[in-house]
């Protein structure tokens, strides 16, 4: 892929793009006081729609790629693009909620990953690899180095916990649109791969699991799940590329470097 090919982000596309992830960020936190045993993630779906709309802005998932729901909820074993539904979350549970905003024509996308209730230890390595693998992943997107640093930052902290990543999914540029190059690799060699410019904006999203049999889709045509039904857990934030720093525009409350170790309202 030629740099060519990626539409470099100005300061006032950048801002356009915050607005749309400070929406995102703000659902999350939201989100977390109503997910407890009993709810289910089609209400989780309602809830948060309603609550992207009253800040501004558009739960733009639905017709992407022909997607029915307005986010996606992905359970325990489902990786990704969980189609919310009537099920009720249980206790011990753990559930992805991934979510695209859309505001004045300009987009956001992130993941988080939150425990219903009490879980177990296997269930708190996983949160804790998935979400050191994505932080190590931003934390090697400088300027001037390489994509494929952020994906061997990405591999070597999933499996410094026994776990882990999708090879075949990747992060992705956003701006204007939801899907725009370049590709953010899960693994990789460092210094290899495009280098990483100013202006780049992109999301990196290490799908991350505990087993070892890789991922399939179901029969739906949308819904991936573990081969071997382990845990899954995500991640996912959407950066922007300055010349001396690196931006996590869907995490403005603090840094991310005051929670290495753990995710913040977990």
């Amino acid at each position: 892929m030629q740099r060519t090919e990626i539409s470099l982000k100005t300061s006032v596309d950048i801002a356009r793009i915050r607005r749309a992830s400070r929406v995102i960020e703000k659902t999350f936190r939201f989100l977390k006081d109503y997910i407890e045993p009993g709810i289910t993630t089609l209400e989780l779906e309602s809830l948060a729609a309603r609550y992207i709309e009253k800040n501004g802005g558009k739960a733009a998932l639905r017709g992407f790629k022909d997607f029915p729901g307005k986010i996606c909820t992905s359970i325990n074993n489902v990786t990704a693009h969980g189609m919310p539904d009537n099920n009720k979350l249980s206790k011990g549970d753990i559930l992805t909620v991934d979510i695209i905003v859309e505001v004045d024509g300009w987009y956001s996308d992130a993941s988080w990953t939150y425990g219903v209730g009490k879980l177990d230890e296997d269930a708190l390595r996983l949160i804790r690899a998935a979400w050191q693998a994505t932080l190590a992943g931003i934390m090697s997107a400088s300027a001037g180095n390489r994509m494929g640093d952020i994906g061997s930052a990405i591999k070597d902290t999933v499996e410094k916990y026994g776990c882990s990543v999708a090879e075949d999914f990747a992060g992705h540029g956003i701006g204007k649109a939801i899907h725009e190059d370049p590709l953010v690799p899960n693994i990789g060699e460092r210094g290899t791969g495009i280098q990483i410019v100013p202006g780049m904006v992109f999301t990196v999203e290490p799908l991350v699991y505990l087993g070892k049999g890789g991922i399939k889709l179901i029969e739906d045509g949308f819904t991936l799940i573990t081969a071997d039904s382990s845990l899954s857990a995500q991640y996912e934030q959407t950066i922007a590329i300055w010349r001396d720093s690196i931006e996590v525009l869907t995490f403005s409350h603090g840094k991310m470097e005051d929670y290495l170790d753990f995710p913040p309202f977990f």
